[in-house]
């Protein structure tokens, strides 16, 4: 357990000395900021735009994030050749990787729950409520976030940082739009269209479970069943792809 939780805790500092990190962090912060300047021209929807701003900037920059440490991490260490170093400790491929994983993870949380607080606080100086659709987006962002982290550490198992990083954007774009890709292949007449419209769409991970950014804007209700639903699916989900990326990495030859 020592030399595992020591790899978790020694790739978050390495993510946070990231120069990358520290800027999206900063960017981050600056547009949750710039809410106040958008609703000195808002009338009649202030809290609507100060939601829609605060949660949309959050999520984009953590996804970004997510994305350019999870599919350069493994990438970094095989380029800098200190893979050879780690590989050769009395600690198996599998347990680098997770350690790495939650290292990488432990990074985004540390900033997704600065950006919240700092999201929270602006809604409280103006006064807008904060409702559970506020939570359950700020909540189900963390999960998605672990779904785009297990892609890109599946392909950077063994793939480069490039090819990791386009692949994870790629399956979020999609991801995002599963449920259109199922709809309009069940317009289609041809059965074969159908099919693979299903096959992909229960192959790609439905990123739109997780977006509760609407119900936040609208105040919406939201149900504990759909929230918990949703959450076992992001983390079985997850499991699978590192699964999957250990099983890559452990036959990847690195000599």
């Amino acid at each position: 357990m020592g030399p595992f939780v020591a790899l978790a805790f020694n790739g978050f500092r390495e993510a946070r000395r990231n120069r990358v990190t520290l800027l999206v962090a900063i960017f981050a912060l600056a547009m949750l900021l710039s809410t106040t300047l958008v609703l000195e021209v808002t009338v009649g929807t202030f809290d609507r735009v100060l939601t829609d701003v605060g949660l949309g900037a959050m999520s984009v920059m953590l996804v970004l994030l997510t994305i350019f440490l999870s599919s350069g991490l493994i990438s970094r260490e095989i380029e800098r050749r200190t893979i050879f170093l780690m590989v050769s400790k009395p600690i198996s491929r599998g347990a680098f990787l997770v350690g790495r994983l939650l290292g990488n993870m432990l990074t985004v949380t540390v900033l997704q729950l600065t950006m919240a607080a700092l999201f929270f606080l602006l809604m409280r100086f103006y006064g807008s409520p904060i409702s559970p659709a506020h939570l359950a987006a700020v909540g189900m962002l963390w999960f998605e976030l672990w779904v785009l982290s297990g892609v890109g550490f599946l392909m950077s198992s063994f793939s480069s940082q490039m090819v990791s990083a386009f692949v994870t954007v790629s399956i979020y774009v999609a991801g995002s739009l599963a449920p259109d890709i199922y709809s309009l292949a069940g317009k289609s007449k041809s059965e074969a269209v159908q099919s693979l419209g299903r096959a992909v769409y229960y192959l790609l991970p439905d990123l739109s479970r997780f977006n509760y950014r609407p119900h936040a804007t609208y105040y919406a209700a939201v149900s504990s069943s759909e929230v918990l639903s949703a959450a076992g699916y992001g983390l079985a989900y997850t499991g699978v792809l590192v699964a999957l990326a250990i099983i890559l990495f452990n036959r990847r030859d690195f000599r």
